[in-house]
Formats: structure tokens, C-alpha cells, sequence
């Protein structure tokens, strides 16, 4: 994106950051927030940003990544891949710069390796797959109802809360929201 077509923060040499909890997208799921950015368009579909203010897929993980180093003062060893720098790394199940628009909050970590250390592991890499803490707090929903999984993710195995809508559905469970 050109330094005309972003959005006017951006032109301005403002410090940016991208986060799960800086648009109202979702609630702590990466790949929905940078579709948010990249298409403008609601997890429902409905387009609420003008193009000249949307994101390259590379400005949005950019902001995702570094930005969001710089806004913790942690930018000279987060958020870039050069020497020095932390290597964390998330092995992902598609890719980000090739998927349609409409499919990067589909894509998923197979595997996730921080400190040198996997902490997150699934299919092929299923077998890696460190054994999950307990749910902290123990009286979170998560304990009882799991919470963010995907297909055929045994109960025990998920990590995020989830919430019982009026209709008795769990929100998190395949729907996306």
C-alpha cells in the first residue's frame, strides 16, 4: 500500500500497533483481527471500511508483529525476524499472503514454538503437543463448557472461554465469533 492509501495514522508517522482488542472483531483471535484490517469487513461480511483505508496483508502483520513490539518497548527484540531478535515461530496450516481475502481468519498454528520450547502442537504435529495446564481460574465457563477449539478437539484440550448463548449453543464452537 502506498503511503497515500494508508489510513491517515499511518500517513502521519504515527506509532501503530494491531491487536486482538483494537477492533471489535473478535475477542483474542489473531487471524479475524488481520482480516479485519486487510478487507474491512465484519466477521458476518458486512464491509465497514473504505478501500483507501484498509491494509496490505504485509502493513496489517507489520503492525500485528512490530508495531505492536514498539508499543511495549520491545521492538528491538520482537516483531521482526532479524539477528538478536526473540524466534518465536508459528507453523501455519495455509498461507497468509496466498489465502482469499475471506479465508485468512480460517488459518490456524499446527505448531507454535516460544522460548525454544513447543507449546502448542496439532495435527501432523498432534504428537508434539505438550500436555495443557489446568483452567485458571478453576471456576472459568472453560473448566466446564471448553471454550475455542477446533473440529474434533477433545473438551480437555481447548484453552479459551467460551460463552453459552440464550439459544444453549456455546459462541466459539465452529461459528467464529
Amino acid at each position: 500500500m502506498s503511503q497515500e492509501q494508508n489510513p491517515p495514522d499511518l500517513r502521519a508517522g504515527i506509532p501503530v500497533g494491531a491487536g486482538t482488542d483494537g477492533t471489535r472483531v473478535a475477542s483474542y483471535h489473531p487471524w479475524t483481527c488481520l482480516q479485519w484490517l486487510v478487507t474491512g469487513k465484519t466477521v458476518g461480511g458486512t464491509e465497514l471500511t473504505e478501500p483507501g483505508e484498509r491494509l496490505t496483508r504485509e502493513e496489517a502483520l507489520r503492525l500485528y508483529t512490530h508495531g505492536s513490539a514498539w508499543m511495549s518497548g520491545e521492538e528491538n527484540v520482537k516483531g521482526r525476524l532479524v539477528p538478536g531478535a526473540l524466534a518465536d515461530l508459528a507453523v501455519l496450516n495455509d498461507d497468509y499472503l496466498r489465502v482469499p481475502d475471506d479465508e485468512i481468519r480460517s488459518i490456524e498454528s499446527v505448531l507454535t514454538v516460544t522460548g525454544g520450547r513447543i507449546v502448542s502442537a496439532a495435527a501432523p504435529f498432534a504428537a508434539l503437543a505438550p500436555a495443557l495446564p489446568p483452567v485458571a481460574p478453576g471456576w472459568s465457563p472453560v473448566a466446564r463448557y471448553g471454550g475455542w477449539a477446533g473440529e474434533g478437539v477433545p473438551r480437555e484440550r481447548t484453552a479459551q472461554p467460551a460463552i453459552m448463548g440464550a439459544d444453549g449453543r456455546l459462541w466459539g464452537e465452529g461459528c467464529g465469533c
